[in-house]
């Protein structure tokens, strides 16, 4: 909602090689579905579990049809299948949880599965650098992004050797931490960027473009975007 051209090419790229997508919509309400991640971040337990429960009602159905659930925010998926799991939900939880991926894994699996045949045209000859979220770094989820970048043909790219950016979902912009989340970014993150202006940024985070804004830095994109940008078609809005 806050950057819809992410969503956006998210469905460019997924029914360019043939997929059928859908959006999740909540059940008996208009109130768009959340993870839940930020209240269990500020320890609001019994709201993010509410929250979990208008998920499971609204994709619970969609697992049961055969369909496989497809996120953007690496937080919101990554949570999905981990923290929300702990939050006596059951079965159904599980399940939705065992069928949750982020774009990447899910473009990764079906390369090799040999469902899906790659198409996409070089970027020219501009060098990409990808930041990943905390998340992603923690459950080696990095590997799929890495998979699919290497299938773009003539592409160079580096993976950033920073921690984490210093935003931290409300961390960075909490007045009390603001000298330590501005440290943070700048201990491996910023002057990585700085060393190379000239080149193509990705950062699947909200938080982690955020940070890089808040420092002067508007460059990043989300995976997504750089996919759809390399389709043969592509025809960005």
């Amino acid at each position: 909602y806050f950057d819809p051209d992410i969503g956006n090419a998210a469905v460019q790229v997924l029914s360019h090689f043939g997929y059928s997508v859908t959006h999740a919509e909540p059940i008996g309400s208009k109130r768009p579905l959340c993870c839940g991640r930020t209240f269990l971040a500020q320890g609001m337990v019994e709201e993010a579990r509410q929250e979990a429960r208008r998920l499971v009602a609204a994709l619970l159905p969609q697992v049961e049809a055969g369909r496989v659930i497809v996120g953007l925010e690496a937080s919101c998926v990554l949570g999905l299948r981990d923290d929300a799991l702990a939050l006596g939900l059951g079965d159904a939880m599980q399940r939705i949880a065992a069928n949750t991926y982020l774009l990447e894994e899910f473009l990764a699996r079906e390369v090799m599965a040999k469902r899906l045949k790659p198409d996409w045209q070089s970027l020219g000859d501009t060098e990409t650098l990808v930041h990943g979220h905390c998340h992603q770094k923690a459950v080696g989820a990095m590997k799929a992004v890495r998979r699919v970048l290497k299938l773009i043909p003539d592409h160079e790219f580096v993976m950033i050797d920073s921690g984490c950016c210093g935003m931290a979902g409300t961390f960075g912009l909490e007045a009390e931490h603001e000298m330590h989340s501005h440290a943070m970014a700048e201990q491996a993150l910023m002057p990585a960027l700085a060393a190379k202006p000239q080149a193509r940024v990705i950062a699947n985070s909200f938080s982690c473009r955020q940070q890089m804004r808040n420092h002067g830095d508007s460059r990043a994109l989300h995976l997504a975007q750089v996919l759809r940008d390399a389709l043969p078609t592509a025809s960005p809005d």
